[in-house]
């Protein structure tokens, strides 16, 4: 299934009914007046969110939605039904905006929340409403209202705690398939990741967290080379970000340049991204000598002036893996405690 994360889809709430007019004819009842219902409201459009879908695929075909129409009131002061309103269901993590004012109107970040994105049109008003001591058999009504009509952009934000990012081939997809029960495709070529996968990672005892796995970034991305920033705002929500970089090939490709490649990209597409909070994870430890691998990363921390954490992993043999995790469960859960 094609990953989409962007749409713009267009919405008609419902019209209202229009007020009867009419007037009471029983036998023995000369005068019964008048006795025209009210038209039924017009059905909202209302967006749900849900956990239960992580891309707005969906909508691929699909752009256009209705709301029910109210029925017209009737005789006898019966009013008409309300139209049924049009439920459409989103990946919980979508935002919605205005697509001509490009006003952000919701957040739907949490499974169930709803938004009435379109209001149904009032219903109408029958002529019963409008007797009076001066005016006893009354011909006015007042038909129903049109329900809103509008379109919106629909712009997915994946939930993660941790987003992974860093150089195509830098082995974020092969971490995610060891620390979670996530299969994203794994090759020896650039762009094997071509959208966002998530992956849970559980740590024991009912604790965990959600892992995002972005395609890589190269240089030029935040001017439109590559893929990787057209996905990076799903790293917007996640409140840790592990950069992987892969030192199994340093000669040709230093891990240092590696780092400030991905940095300026960061920074370029998004400053509040780059000051997230980032650990680096030096991968692919099992084609090198464990005390190699660990001069190069001494060497290249030397040279970033890095002061934050660090790991050493291979995310095939696993090693470095169990402590890293446990590292990262650990912050998260220090920072719900401060909350």
């Amino acid at each position: 299934m094609k990953f989409v994360d962007e749409v713009v889809i267009t919405l008609q709430a419902g019209k209202g009914g229009h007020g009867c007019l009419s007037f009471r004819r029983e036998k023995f009842v000369p005068r019964g007046g008048p006795d025209g219902g009210d038209g039924g409201r017009g059905g909202d459009v209302i967006l749900r969110a849900t956990a239960e879908l992580n891309t707005l695929a969906d909508f691929r075909f699909t752009r256009k939605f209705s709301a029910g129409n109210g029925t017209g009131g009737a005789g006898r002061n019966r009013t008409g039904a309300a139209g049924k309103n049009c439920i459409i269901p989103v990946p919980a993590g979508t935002l919605v905006f205005a697509e001509h004012t490009h006003e952000l109107l919701v957040d739907l970040d949490t499974h169930g929340q709803e938004f009435k994105v379109a209001a149904g049109g009032r219903g109408g008003v029958g002529n019963a409403r409008f007797k009076s001591s001066v005016n006893q058999a009354p011909r006015r009504t007042i038909p129903g209202a049109e329900g809103d009509r509008l379109s919106v952009r629909l712009e997915l934000q994946v939930l993660a705690d941790v987003g992974l990012l860093g150089l195509p081939n830098a082995g974020k997809s092969t971490l995610l398939s060891k620390i979670s029960a996530a299969r994203p495709k794994i090759a020896d070529y650039p762009f094997t990741t071509l959208y966002p996968h998530l992956g849970v990672v559980d740590i024991g005892a009912g604790a965990g967290f959600v892992v995002a796995d972005i395609p890589g970034l190269i240089e030029g991305a935040a001017k439109g080379a590559g893929l990787g920033v057209q996905f990076l705002r799903h790293l917007r929500r996640t409140r840790l970000l592990l950069h992987i970089v892969d030192i199994s090939d340093h000669e040709s490709e230093p891990p240092r340049s590696a780092v400030e490649v991905v940095v300026k990209e960061l920074e370029t597409f998004d400053p509040q991204l780059a000051g997230r909070d980032r650990w680096l994870v030096f991968s692919k430890s099992d084609c090198l000598e464990r005390a190699a691998a660990a001069a190069i990363c001494e060497e290249t921390l030397s040279r970033l002036d890095w002061g934050g954490p660090w790991f050493l992993i291979s995310g095939v043999s696993g090693a470095g893996c169990d402590e890293m995790c446990q590292k990262i469960w650990q912050k998260l859960d220090d920072e719900r405690g401060k909350r």
